[in-house]
């Protein structure tokens, strides 16, 4: 929760365990606040992309709560929150935000956050191998971490900052800005930001892909 400049967060591990912990956390940042949910001004998440599941349960409970609440909803992009993060954490100008999306692929964008986060390359989906920023940047996100050998030939590779990951602090100080400049929508709007179609394969489908991944780590 977002009140001025302060941050009243909760916080839970383990994406099984969101849909059943949310809404007892919401209760409880209400009630430290002092506030009942009507007297929000709009309810932000993150839209995606990021694991089918969690972005299902985000998107589902922001719903529920706009509904019984009849407020706006901000989704959010994950990847600007990373943005945002990494400008905060380093002050970095120029970002790129890469997200582990299993399978051997990751979701990437690049953002220029020296004013706000605006976008340079959307939001994609790719093997490691098709992530290609333009120009110098500050890297960061979990794909770092789990592509490591895959994206070390990127120039920024050595100093990414893989522990930085979507929070729900900027999600919120991104979703002020979008409420004010009228960037939101009605509960019955609000959608999933998935960039995969697909998220089950074959047998088959799986070892093409494992063997693919093989071959873009050992490419020189």
């Amino acid at each position: 929760m977002l009140r001025g400049d302060v941050v009243l967060s909760r916080s839970s591990s383990g994406v099984r365990t969101h849909s059943l912990s949310i809404l007892p956390m919401v209760q409880e940042l209400l009630a430290e606040a002092g506030v009942a949910l009507a007297d929000c001004d709009a309810i932000a998440y993150g839209s995606g992309p990021g694991s089918f599941t969690g972005v299902r349960t985000a998107c589902g409970i922001a719903q529920g709560l706009a509904f019984g609440a009849r407020l706006p909803v901000v989704p959010v992009v994950t990847l600007d929150a990373m943005a945002l993060a990494c400008q905060q954490a380093h002050g970095a100008q120029q970002v790129l935000a890469v997200l582990d999306a299993r399978m051997g692929e990751v979701y990437w964008a690049q953002y220029d956050v020296t004013d706000g986060v605006k976008i340079v390359l959307p939001p994609a989906l790719s093997a490691p191998a098709g992530v290609a920023p333009q120009g110098e940047v500050m890297a960061c996100g979990n794909g770092f971490a789990a592509y490591a050998e895959a994206l070390a030939g990127l120039p920024c590779a050595a100093g990414a900052d893989a522990a930085i990951m979507p929070h729900a602090e900027h999600i919120a100080r991104l979703a002020r800005v979008a409420f004010a400049a009228g960037h939101f929508v009605s509960a019955a709007e609000a959608q999933p930001l998935y960039l995969r179609n697909k998220i089950a394969y074959t047998s088959a489908e799986r070892l093409v892909m494992q063997q693919e991944k093989a071959a873009a780590g050992a490419a020189p």
